[in-house]
Parts: structure tokens; sequence; C-alpha cells
């Protein structure tokens, strides 16, 4: 799965006895409802978080982990590549398209009344 937005947050490294170590960060959406979302990256993937800064527009590839403990399901959203978006928005025409003229059409009175033949 793949999700765009925007860098909101960027947490310190965590680590843990077992030697396992992961970084969190959120992106916010850009669509018209916003959301905050938080992903981690596990181990060596954490270097990413380097190349990138709160602000920039990031595509996240990620995968969804679930897990029972005692008796409470957790979810994590694991990413495990992420790329710079394009920050460009598509550039507006300048002008109206090339359109051939459209012929002129005469106006008709349609309030004229006409003798009808029929009967009724």
């Amino acid at each position: 799965m793949d999700l765009k937005g925007r860098i909101k947050v960027i947490m310190d490294e965590q680590r843990f006895e077992s030697g396992f170590y992961k970084r969190d960060f959120v992106i916010t959406t850009e669509e018209q409802y916003p959301q905050e979302v938080v992903f981690s990256l596990n181990k060596e993937k954490t270097e990413v978080l380097n190349t990138v800064k709160v602000g920039d527009q990031v595509v996240v590839h990620f995968d969804i982990r679930g897990r029972e403990w005692q008796g409470r399901y957790f979810v994590n959203l694991v990413a495990w590549k992420m790329e710079v978006a394009n920050d460009q928005a598509p550039q507006e025409q300048q002008g109206p398209p090339n359109v051939e003229a459209l012929p002129t059409i005469n106006p008709v009175d349609v309030n004229v009344e006409e003798e009808d033949d029929l009967p009724f």
C-alpha cells in the first residue's frame, strides 16, 4: 500500500534491550478531510528519515501489521520505502484552448401565432 502526504513530525529513534530499534514519523494527507497518520521505520530503514525534513511531500509505501497482546489488539503501519513526491502543482493553461468559431444562429420568434387547419 502507499499513501501521499506532507511530513508533520519526525520522532526520535527508539532503541530496545533486544537490539531492535525504530523511528516513527507522522504525515498529514492532503484530502478534503486531512488525516494525520503515524508510520514506523524499523532497523536500517530508519536512515531514510535523514534524507527528508518536516514539510516535505512524500509517498510512503507500507505494510499493515496487527498483533494481539494481553487481550488487546494493535495495528502498526510499517513503512518499507519512502519517496519524495513531486511538489509542483500542475501549471494552469494560459488563455482559452483553440476552438473554431461556431456558426451564428438567427433568433426565432416563438410567440408568432399561426393558423392551423386542424379541427382540434
